[in-house]
């Protein structure tokens, strides 16, 4: 096949996902890259695996400071109308290139890309997650209370509600011109049919076993956790959760993270401070540290809010390390209770139950240790989740020709 792949990605899991996908398709297809000079090229990048990477020129208008930050919802909504324009004139671009199937991925800016509507070739949509700030409900901190005057100039200002209502009607229109919808969990099915009534397929991704593997490393004692510094990512639950077990087994924390919120770091690590919690946070950290993280933490904890899939158990099982995560979203298609990990309610006290758990019975921390890593190499490969990814590209690129 003939495959133009579409992204305009920054660094993180996303990615690394699409690396993955790429650097194997390549080995059987003619790969083109499209992207935008906003994404981020250098982290995991794409252009050593494709046959073709064109960047196109994305520069997102600055954001206003005080005084004037209310402007900065109006620039986030004329961003969307001109990164639409360019969209259009990209899918012109890449119609004329007789490809068997383009394979579009998130933007940045607005989560589903136009090109989907302009694109006359078909194509797939690998829908990671829609924009959840659009359609959950805000997590709640005390550095985002409005003050009297913000809630009375709220009132009156009609750039918030503009820029919502440009980036849903886009975001909607973008995923049902989709030829097809691939998303990466049983849970994300089901959040992209209550959104946009859509059956979407499932095409798991899967972990580098080359990169995430046991080590036979001495493990110490402290949990680890990864993720973006942000509310999403349940690391304020998780020092909670710690606080509630006694001083003696108290585990330190290190949290790995690739991206800062930096109001999100003060109210952790007060947090932290408050309630004894000793907590480190490790930024830019290479894949190899990260790995030698996993083999020597005495357990990973788990806890991002309605996670669509979450790469860290998977990752943390491929290196042997049990987990303990929160009973919900994708995360319950990756643990296995009492096998590879524990579950539990996203509550305090039985996630401290569950932690408390695992750090007393070294034997039920080798079970899922050994578990885990079977586990992963059964049914949690890149290998297997390519498998998936190109029979759904074939099928949207025959079906079409049939038409």
């Amino acid at each position: 096949m003939r495959i133009a792949i579409h992204h305009n990605l920054p660094s993180g899991g996303g990615k690394r996902a699409l690396y993955e996908m790429t650097r194997r398709l390549a080995n059987r297809h003619e790969v083109d890259v499209y992207t935008f000079s906003s994404a981020d090229h250098d982290f995991c990048d794409l252009r050593p695996h494709c046959h073709r990477h064109q960047v196109f020129p994305f520069v997102p208008i600055p954001l206003a400071r005080r005084p004037f930050g209310r402007m900065n919802q109006g620039i986030r909504a004329l961003d969307l109308l001109r990164l639409r324009r360019i969209h259009g004139a990209l899918a012109t671009r890449i119609d004329a290139g007789n490809y068997d199937v383009v394979f579009v991925h998130h933007c940045r800016y607005g989560q589903s890309p136009s090109l989907l509507q302009f694109l006359k070739t078909p194509s797939v949509y690998y829908c990671q997650e829609p924009p959840r700030h659009l359609y959950e409900p805000p997590i709640a901190r005390p550095y985002r209370t409005l003050s009297q005057v913000q809630l009375m100039g709220n009132l009156f200002d009609p750039l918030p509600d503009l820029y919502r209502r440009t980036l849903t009607r886009q975001d909607h229109a973008n995923v049902q011109a989709a030829s097809r919808i691939l998303v990466n969990s049983h849970y994300s099915r089901e959040t992209l049919y209550r959104t946009y009534g859509i059956f979407a397929r499932v095409a798991s991704l899967g972990v580098e076993l080359g990169i995430f593997r046991p080590l036979a490393l001495s493990r110490g004692y402290f949990a680890l956790s990864v993720g973006a510094i942000d509310p999403h990512k349940g690391f304020d639950f998780i020092v909670e959760s710690l606080a509630l077990l006694p001083l003696a087994i108290r585990l330190p924390l290190v949290i790995v993270s690739n991206w800062v919120d930096a109001a999100e770091r003060v109210y952790l690590e007060a947090l932290a401070q408050r309630l004894s919690v000793e907590l480190e946070i490790k930024t830019m950290v290479t894949d190899f540290d990260l790995v030698e993280l996993y083999n020597r933490a005495t357990l990973v904890l788990y806890a991002p809010v309605m996670e669509p899939f979450g790469f860290v158990p998977l990752e943390a099982m491929a290196c042997g390390a049990p987990v303990v995560g929160v009973r919900e979203a994708g995360v319950r298609e990756s643990i296995i209770h009492e096998q590879t990990g524990l579950l539990t309610d996203r509550e305090p006290r039985d996630f401290a139950d569950g932690i408390d758990r695992l750090v007393r019975d070294a034997d039920l921390r080798e079970h899922c240790s050994a578990a885990g890593l079977e586990l992963v190499r059964k049914h949690w490969t890149w290998d297997q989740a390519l498998e998936q990814i190109e029979m759904q590209l074939g099928q949207t690129a025959l079906h079409s020709r049939r038409r």
